[in-house]
């Protein structure tokens, strides 16, 4: 705001960018035009889509161990994923933790090689092969994770975790929904830029940050 920026905040449901200006919609009805716009809404946290996991999201139940890791100083915590973001945040989290379990329903991580290796070498790390979340278990009054029960992919056997925290790092999903048709992206969403620029297929039309970035 110090350099003239003025802040509005409102949410923008439609544009049109098939001409100058380009034309913006918010919920409230409010048309905004522009000769430059730059899309840099993000991308949202994949969840597991069970119902104890919304139940206990902000009370032991994170996307974010960056955010939330250092509240659980000498705690055990599990994590699932297999990619790159899911073995670099559990080996985020022996800063804190006292351990953690990384959850593949796999029996293979996709992350690199050489971040597989630091996981595997790292002493507060184990990993659970070929099993998922089946439910988020704890307690009501305080509300707080207290463990997991997973389920094997193969064999369907039950079985119980007990953890303080459960960290979800299975994906993003780019917000992008209102510019497609109009903006080029990738089959999973993210808005295709040209090489080391912000610029999208429409001149005038920028995107920065997770929104292009995987």
């Amino acid at each position: 705001e110090h350099v003239g920026t003025e802040m509005v905040e409102e949410l923008i449901e439609k544009v049109d960018f098939s001409q100058k200006p380009f034309q913006c919609w918010s919920d409230s009805g409010m048309l905004y035009t522009a000769d430059s716009v730059i899309i840099a809404t993000g991308a949202q946290a994949k969840w597991l889509d069970i119902p104890s996991e919304e139940k206990y999201r902000g009370f032991g139940v994170s996307a974010c161990a960056t955010c939330d890791g250092f509240f659980f100083k000498n705690k055990n915590v599990a994590i699932v994923g297999g990619g790159n973001t899911a073995v670099e945040e559990a080996i985020f989290l022996t800063n804190f933790a006292s351990h953690v379990t990384l959850i593949h329903r796999r029996d293979s991580l996709r992350a690199e090689k050489i971040a597989q290796d630091r996981l595997f070498k790292n002493p507060k790390i184990s990993v659970i092969w070929d099993s998922s979340v089946k439910e988020v278990l704890g307690t009501e009054s305080p509300k707080s994770v207290t463990g997991l029960s997973l389920i094997n992919q193969k064999t369907g056997e039950v079985s119980q975790l007990d953890v303080d925290g459960l960290f979800v790092a299975i994906g993003h999903t780019p917000m992008s929904e209102i510019f497609k048709g109009q903006i080029d992206t990738d089959h999973e969403g993210y808005i295709l830029a040209k090489p080391g620029s912000t610029t999208t297929n429409i001149p005038g039309v920028f995107a920065a940050g997770d929104v292009q970035d995987k």
